[in-house]
């Protein structure tokens, strides 16, 4: 007998929180590494075994270091799973805008008007992304502005440059849409959280989200009513930029890393209330 589409999708397309004892998010980092660097210095004495971690996408992009702190989660996920206790699905990575700008990038032969297309994915911050990986956007733009059989060639060198960095090319290529805790609680679990990258349509279900989840947050903060059976919905971009809120039913928890402010970690205890908020 074949799975529900529901069951199906999230099995493979989400992630599910069991047994945490507390879980720590981080929201976009944009290219800042060394404030990824000093947050994780900060985070790693905080650490226990039942914890989780979540980096709430938005990794790469705006900032120059976009390798780098791909790098950096790699390096901090070994040192992470070194601690007693920790096993690899305690920490999750959800897929953001920019890598899915970096993602599309794959299919742009595709596009109707490439060069349109491609033009306006640098100016989102992809151009910051392809420089750090050696790459020059301008090469793109001529090849997007020839014809297809140029472009798909490009696109096939930007493939090589990415997956040369070790590991780069399964970290993207295992990232979840959004990661959720239990939606049916037992005493001892959490109340049901659901984290996203930049936001949610309410009216839809998660299988309906579909890019809402990084291109979907204009009107995130005007939520008023629990998005069942959530909660709180937690994400980790606003692309208003105004800075950390939090609500009874959601929170932003992004402060500005990459555009200036400063990169912040907030752990969640099983009442789905904010323990502690630290920043680099």
């Amino acid at each position: 007998m074949s799975l529900p589409a529901f069951t199906r999708s999230v099995d493979f397309r989400f992630s599910t929180i069991k047994g945490a004892r507390r879980i720590w998010t981080i929201p976009s980092i944009h290219g800042e590494a060394e404030k990824l660097r000093a947050l994780h210095d900060s985070l790693l004495p905080r650490l226990m075994a039942g914890d989780r971690i979540i980096y709430l996408g938005n990794f790469i992009g705006r900032g120059a270091q976009s390798a780098a702190v791909v790098d950096e989660l790699l390096a901090f996920r070994r040192m992470v799973l070194a601690i007693a206790g920790f096993q690899p699905d305690d920490l999750i990575y959800l897929r953001g805008q920019q890598e899915e700008l970096l993602a599309r990038v794959f299919q742009l032969q595709f596009a109707s008007t490439p060069w349109v297309v491609f033009e306006w994915m640098l100016d989102q911050g992809l151009a910051a992304t392809l420089q750090s990986y050696g790459i020059d956007p301008r090469e793109g733009l001529n090849a997007a502005s020839a014809d297809a059989n140029r472009l798909a060639r490009w696109t096939g060198f930007v493939r090589q440059m990415t997956a040369r960095m070790p590991g780069h090319d399964i970290f993207f290529g295992q990232l979840k849409r959004a990661a959720f805790t239990n939606k049916t609680r037992k005493p001892d679990d959490f109340k049901p959280l659901l984290f996203v990258n930049t936001g949610i349509k309410t009216d839809l279900s998660l299988d309906q989200q579909g890019d809402r989840f990084w291109w979907g947050g204009d009107d995130f903060q005007t939520i008023t009513d629990a998005y069942n059976p959530f909660s709180r919905v937690v994400r980790g971009y606003d692309p208003q930029r105004r800075g950390l809120y939090i609500n009874c039913v959601t929170a932003t928890v992004d402060n500005g890393c990459g555009f200036g402010g400063s990169l912040t970690c907030a752990s969640w205890n099983r009442d789905a209330n904010v323990a502690e908020i630290f920043e680099a």
